[in-house]
């Protein structure tokens, strides 16, 4: 088989005419099988040169995909099996990643927590649920995460509480604190600690109370007048998590 070409790309790749083929190959590849001295190839040699070029595709992809940011084991297997790369060769290319130290679940979990704590409101049970489904050992989590002290989620907490409390303009309290619960619980954070938290805030919805009697009574005065209609606006509040008889001073009549 006759070496017809070889032509330079921009990147480092070789395009090689073989037999009127063209091939694709990695600088390295040329060099490792000097490729420019010879002016034939036997088809046994071609086979072995492609077989060599595609798990250099396979590191040097996985090295781009790594670029953009810190990936796990897991998702680089899975990138490289959606490029159809074998399994022989993605076992060798993670092999290689080690051994370079591209792939470190120490540095990875280390790195992924303190943007977690940094960048997110979530709390140590979601970054721990989300660190396994990327593959990473729960032991070495636990590891990671038994270094930050609780200081550091009381004050996520807090500042989370904080801006929902600030921002609040239609939930009573009650309604208030259950929902920030729940959404606090489904952010990775302890029932316990939301609770203790929570109880040291004096949340003041006397104007949303207002507000919504308001509102209550403009509807529901169409239909009802008197004691009725009184019965009608308490029934709609207490739905909405209004302790009434904390607000009973607070209702404004015409």
């Amino acid at each position: 088989m006759k070496i017809e070409k070889f032509i330079k790309d921009s990147t480092n790749k070789y395009k090689l005419i073989i037999d009127g083929e063209n091939y694709k190959l990695y600088d390295d590849v040329i060099l490792k099988y000097q490729l420019i001295m010879k002016e034939s190839i036997t088809q046994k040699e071609l086979d072995e040169v492609l077989d060599y070029n595609e798990k250099l595709t396979s590191y040097y992809d996985s090295i781009r995909y790594l670029n953009k940011k810190m990936r796990s084991e897991k998702e680089i297997r899975e990138y490289l099996k959606k490029r159809m790369v074998s399994n022989e060769n993605i076992d060798l290319t993670i092999e290689k990643l080690k051994s370079n130290n591209f792939i470190n679940e120490e540095i990875y979990v280390k790195s992924y927590i303190n943007d977690q704590i940094n960048l997110t409101n979530n709390g140590p049970y979601k970054i721990i649920k989300n660190l396994i489904n990327l593959g990473i050992n729960e032991n070495l989590i636990n590891e990671r995460l038994s270094t930050i002290s609780d200081e550091v989620w009381n004050e996520k907490v807090d500042k989370y509480i904080d801006k929902k409390v600030r921002v609040n303009h239609k939930n009573s309290k009650n309604m208030l604190k259950m929902k920030i619960t729940n959404e606090l619980i489904n952010l990775g954070y302890e029932k316990e600690m939301i609770l203790n938290n929570l109880s040291n805030y004096d949340i003041i919805d006397k104007d949303i109370y207002k507000n919504e009697y308001e509102k209550a009574k403009k509807v529901l005065e169409k239909k009802y007048s008197g004691y009725e209609l009184d019965r009608k606006i308490k029934e709609r509040l207490y739905r909405k998590g209004f302790n009434v008889l904390e607000h009973m001073g607070d209702t404004y009549e015409d």
